[in-house]
C-alpha cells in the first residue's frame, strides 16, 4: 500500500518535534517536507531522535508548499500566519487536507473544529480541520458532561509549562523569571476562553498562568449547578461522557499535571462537591504539546485520511 504524504510548516517548535515524532512511527503516513526558516538546510534526523531518513528542513513559502500536492499539510505556526498557505493550497485544489495549529480558523464555520471526544459527530468529512487550543481542549473536557446543568458560567482556573509560550524568547519562557514563581496573563478575554464559550456554547470565564515546570497543564474549575446534585451523579455523568474515548481518563481524585507530562491522554478528576451540593469543583490535565496539539492533530490527520484514530498514539 502506497503511504500518504505529509508535509509540516513551522517545524521547528516543541510542536512540530512532537509531529515529527509521531508521524515516523506512523505505518502509512511518509513525511514529504518539514519547512523551517531557521533549520533551512540542516539534517531533520539531527534534531529529532525519532526520524531516521536523510530529510532536510526547508524553507517554503506559501505556493511552494501548495506546489507539493501533499495528502496532508499541518500548519503549525504562531496566530496569524496561516492564511497565506490556506490560499495557496486552496487555489491549487489538489484535494490537500490542511490541519492547522493556530487560533486562526477555530471561529470559521466553513472549518471542522477537531475536538474528537466532543464533536466527532459532527463529522462531515471536511479537509479543513481547525486543531483545539490545548486550555481550550482541558476547559471543554472539564464543563461539556454537565454543561445543560450549569446555573452560571464556570470559572477556570489554569497552569501551564512555559513550552505553551513557545520557542520565542519572552517572559513567558525563560526559566529565570519563573523560577519560583506563577506568572498571571490574559486573565479576562484569552483566545481559549472565546474559544471554549464558542465551542460549547456557554460562556466561560478564564484566568490561565504560567509555572517554572516545561510541559502539561492543569485546569481547576468551578461549575454551579442548577439544581443540588450528588457526588455520585456528577462522576456517572463524566465517566458515561468519556468511557469509549481512548484519550480521556476519569479519576476519583484530582490528577496532578507531573502525571500527565509525556501521555498522549488527558485525564479529569477531583468532583469535589460544595456542602450544598451547587457547587462541584473539576481538575483536568492534559500535556499542552500532545493531547493540547501534536496528539490531537494526528487524530483529525487518521480521521480525515481514513485510518484508525489512534494509528500511531500510544494509548
Amino acid at each position: 500500500m502506497s503511504k500518504k504524504t505529509i508535509g509540516i510548516v513551522g517545524a521547528r517548535g516543541h510542536t512540530g518535534a512532537e509531529l515529527i515524532r509521531l508521524i515516523a512511527n506512523h505505518p502509512a503516513l511518509e513525511l514529504a517536507f518539514v519547512s523551517s526558516r531557521e533549520l533551512d538546510g540542516q539534517r531533520l534526523a539531527d534534531h529529532n531522535d525519532t526520524y531516521k531518513g536523510e530529510l532536510r528542513f526547508t524553507n517554503l513559502d506559501a505556493e511552494a508548499v501548495a506546489a507539493q500536492g501533499m495528502d496532508v499539510v499541518i500548519l503549525a505556526l504562531p496566530n496569524g500566519k496561516a492564511a497565506p498557505y490556506v490560499e495557496a493550497i486552496d487555489k491549487a485544489d489538489k484535494g490537500t487536507v490542511v490541519v492547522d495549529l493556530s487560533a486562526d480558523y477555530r471561529f470559521d464555520e466553513r472549518w471542522f473544529y477537531g475536538l474528537p471526544e466532543l464533536y466527532r459527530e459532527r463529522w462531515r468529512g471536511e479537509k479543513r480541520i481547525s486543531n483545539p487550543g490545548c486550555y481550550a481542549t482541558a476547559v471543554q473536557l472539564s464543563i461539556a458532561p454537565v454543561k445543560d446543568l450549569l446555573a452560571a458560567p464556570p470559572v477556570s482556573f489554569g497552569v501551564s509549562g512555559y513550552s505553551g509560550a513557545g520557542t520565542t524568547p519572552s517572559d513567558r519562557n525563560d526559566p529565570e523569571k519563573l523560577r519560583d514563581n506563577l506568572m498571571p496573563y490574559s486573565l479576562t478575554g484569552h483566545m481559549h476562553e472565546r474559544e471554549a464559550s464558542r465551542h460549547l456554547g456557554v460562556p466561560v470565564e478564564f484566568m490561565p498562568h504560567v509555572a517554572p515546570h516545561f510541559r502539561g497543564l492543569t485546569v481547576t474549575t468551578n461549575l454551579y449547578l442548577a439544581r443540588p446534585m450528588k457526588r455520585d451523579e456528577v462522576v456517572a455523568r463524566f465517566r458515561g461522557a468519556y468511557e469509549n474515548e481512548k484519550l480521556v481518563r476519569v479519576l476519583d481524585d484530582a490528577p496532578w499535571v507531573s502525571r500527565i507530562a509525556n501521555k498522549h491522554h488527558a485525564e479529569v478528576g477531583a468532583f469535589e462537591m460544595s456542602a450544598d451540593g451547587r457547587r462541584v469543583v473539576v481538575v483536568a490535565t492534559l500535556d499542552n504539546l500532545l493531547k493540547g496539539a501534536a496528539t490531537q492533530a494526528m487524530q483529525n490527520v487518521n480521521r480525515a485520511l481514513g485510518f484508525d484514530e489512534y494509528t500511531s498514539i500510544p494509548v
